[in-house]
This record gives C-alpha cells, sequence and structure tokens, in this order.
C-alpha cells in the first residue's frame, strides 16, 4: 500500500483531479467505503461504516481538496447528494438557524446544502434536482397544493413547513405557533397592562379572516379590558429595518403612552425593539419589557437575553427529519411531525435581574 505522503504528493505534484482511488490509498480504506462516506451512508446508517473510518476518509479527502464527481453520481444511483432550502425571509434569525441546523446535519452525511434565493420555489425546484427540499413559505392555497403534487408526481421529496397543510405525499413539520403566543400574552400581563404589538404586517391583515400571531394579544387584552387602540400597535415587513423603525415609533411616545412591554410576534422584531430602546435610553426590563415568538439562537446573544416562546431543540430536531428523508433509499410514507411550544424566560422580563442601562437621550 503506498504510503499517505506519497498519495498526497502525488495528487498535489502532479495538479491531476484527486479521484476516489486516492482518497481510499490515504485513508488505507477501499474505494467501496469512500463511496458510502459521500453517499451519505457513513456511520450508523451504511453497512458498518464506523465514524472513526468515515473521518477518517473526510479527512483524506479534505487533504487531497478531493470532491466527488455528483453529475456522474446521480447518473449512477439517482442520487444528487443535495439538500434544496427554501426560506421566504434569508435574514430572519429563524432561517439563518434553519439553515445552519441542516447544514451542518447534511455536512454529517456527506451531503451538500443549496438555498433558494427565488421566491418562485416551484419553477426553482424544477430546474435543480435534490434528493430532498424544504419549504418553509409554500403557501396553503389552491395553486400551491397543486404545484407540490406536481414535484411530488415527478419523484421530488419535500418537507414543508406550515401550520394549515397536511401531510400529502410530503412531510408537514408543524410548530402551531398560537399556543406559545399565548404563553408570551400571558406572562407579560403578570406585570403589565400597557402592552404595545411590534406585529408583522401579514398577521394584521391576517387576523381579520383568521387565527395569527395578532389574536392572542387582542383576544387576552380583550378578556382583560384593557384597551388595545391603534397608539399601542405598530405594523413591520419582513425586514429587520422596518421592525426597528416601527419599534422605534412604538417606543418614542408621540403617538400617545409609551408602553411598559411589547409583544413581538417575531424574535427578529422583538430583538429590533430592544436595540430601539437602548436607542432611545430605556432600560430593558425596567423601563420596557419585551417577548419574542420563535426561541431562536439569538435570543440568548442579545443583551440583555430575550424572554421568547418556541419549541425545544426544533432546528437540530428539524433537521434530522430534513436530513433522513434525503438519505432514505426506498420512499416512506409521508408523516406529520408536530413541536410543541414553551416559554423561554430571558432578562427582557426578568425584573429581579440587573437591567440593561442606557444613558438617557442628552446626558
Amino acid at each position: 500500500m503506498p504510503r499517505s505522503d506519497d498519495v498526497a504528493t502525488r495528487a498535489n505534484g502532479a495538479r491531476r483531479r484527486p479521484t476516489a482511488r486516492m482518497v481510499a490509498d490515504l485513508a488505507g480504506v477501499s474505494t467501496a467505503t469512500v463511496s458510502y462516506v459521500f453517499s451519505g451512508r457513513s456511520g450508523s446508517d451504511g453497512p458498518g461504516v464506523a465514524e472513526e473510518t468515515a473521518k477518517r476518509v473526510l479527512d483524506a479527502a479534505e487533504r487531497l481538496n478531493y470532491r466527488p464527481n455528483r453529475s456522474a453520481r446521480a447518473i449512477r444511483t439517482g442520487r444528487t447528494g443535495m439538500v434544496q432550502l427554501s426560506l421566504h425571509m434569508l435574514s430572519d434569525p429563524w432561517s439563518l438557524a434553519v439553515a445552519e441546523a441542516v447544514n451542518a446535519e447534511a455536512n454529517r452525511h456527506g451531503l451538500t446544502t443549496l438555498i433558494l434565493a427565488d421566491g418562485d420555489w416551484h419553477t426553482a425546484l424544477d430546474r435543480v434536482e435534490s434528493d430532498v427540499a424544504y419549504l418553509d413559505a409554500a403557501g396553503a392555497d389552491g395553486d400551491a397544493r397543486a404545484k407540490l403534487h406536481d414535484l411530488v408526481e415527478r419523484g421530488q421529496r419535500l418537507v414543508v413547513f406550515s401550520e394549515s397543510l397536511e401531510p400529502d405525499g410530503f412531510d408537514v413539520i408543524r410548530s402551531d405557533a398560537i399556543p406559545g403566543c399565548f404563553l408570551a400574552i400571558d406572562h407579560l400581563l403578570e406585570q403589565h397592562t400597557a402592552i404595545g404589538c411590534l406585529a408583522a404586517e401579514v398577521a394584521v391583515r391576517g387576523a381579520d379572516h383568521g387565527v395569527t400571531r395578532v389574536t392572542p394579544y387582542l383576544e387576552r387584552l380583550r378578556e382583560g379590558r384593557i384597551d388595545a387602540g391603534r397608539a399601542l400597535t405598530a405594523t413591520f415587513a419582513d425586514t429587520q429595518a422596518s421592525a426597528f423603525s416601527a419599534a422605534v415609533d412604538l417606543l418614542s411616545g408621540e403617538r400617545g403612552p409609551r408602553p411598559t412591554a411589547i409583544y413581538a410576534t417575531t424574535d427578529f422584531a422583538a430583538i429590533a425593539a430592544i436595540n430601539a430602546a437602548h436607542m432611545l435610553g430605556l432600560r430593558v426590563p425596567h423601563d420596557v419589557a419585551i417577548v419574542g415568538v420563535g426561541n431562536t439562537p439569538d435570543a440568548r446573544v442579545v443583551a440583555p437575553t430575550l424572554t421568547t416562546v418556541g419549541p425545544t431543540d426544533f432546528y437540530e430536531r428539524q433537521a434530522e427529519i430534513i436530513v433522513g428523508r434525503a438519505l432514505e433509499h426506498e420512499p416512506a410514507p409521508a408523516r406529520l411531525h408536530e413541536f410543541a411550544w414553551s416559554l423561554f424566560p430571558g432578562g427582557s422580563t426578568d425584573l429581579a435581574g440587573p437591567a440593561v442601562d442606557r444613558p438617557a437621550r442628552g446626558a
């Protein structure tokens, strides 16, 4: 067997494309083992390929700068080694957390993650084949259902995040936010009555026709006979800049009494509210308490940490579902995966903890 140093030197010196045989020689394994590792069937998913062996193969591939020929593998096996994510708002901490978790899980199995920037997910998925595609905003109307069925009929494996769709040839991940939103409002009502709402425009529009994340806010205030006038509500579009501007408008006091607490319908809007409070010289939570929705990783790195509601270990567990579908050798029945929500207290509502002080304007 050639020495590993000789293999690496030969590949680099010849300036040729490294082959699976070179990786196998460098790692001290067979080419079949290399194939198993790069097809995502290493470890517990493969026929006796131990994690230590898989790591040795991946280290050898990295040293040789080896990249498998995915086109040839797709023709030979019918697999692309690709996981596609269609995320409607890439700057949202929720989307970023989904992408990070899926990419980590995909890499662990030798798969590549591709994020679709095209808003027309049906056209994009039709153009680029993948072992599985994940949609976080497919819609639930007749047109969206027809497009989903079209992709399923073509053999595309799908995992769809939806609070209304049912499995129909594709998996559905359901994480009903409404019970969690009630938890968030009830948490604020323990200490406050002047509660403002920082709401996504789509949630406000939809509240007239069904249940949205604004509904729990309106219902709880109505039950407590607390006025929820326009002065305590501000809306934002799907950008962080819009959420920050709306939070400043809500907290400035220029439209009426300033709320002592804010319920934000997303974590990224709640974080924008914390930043707006700091800019206005307000202490969080002593001058204004803030709650978000989503339990995103960013909730734990903002100062103070954000009180939020959401499912436990959602991103890692969802990534396992998505990548697991990509690795299946035979199509399995469509499944519904449900995630319950909990309250995760943070410093943004903890009056017993230290407030994050900012000097008042003009100080």
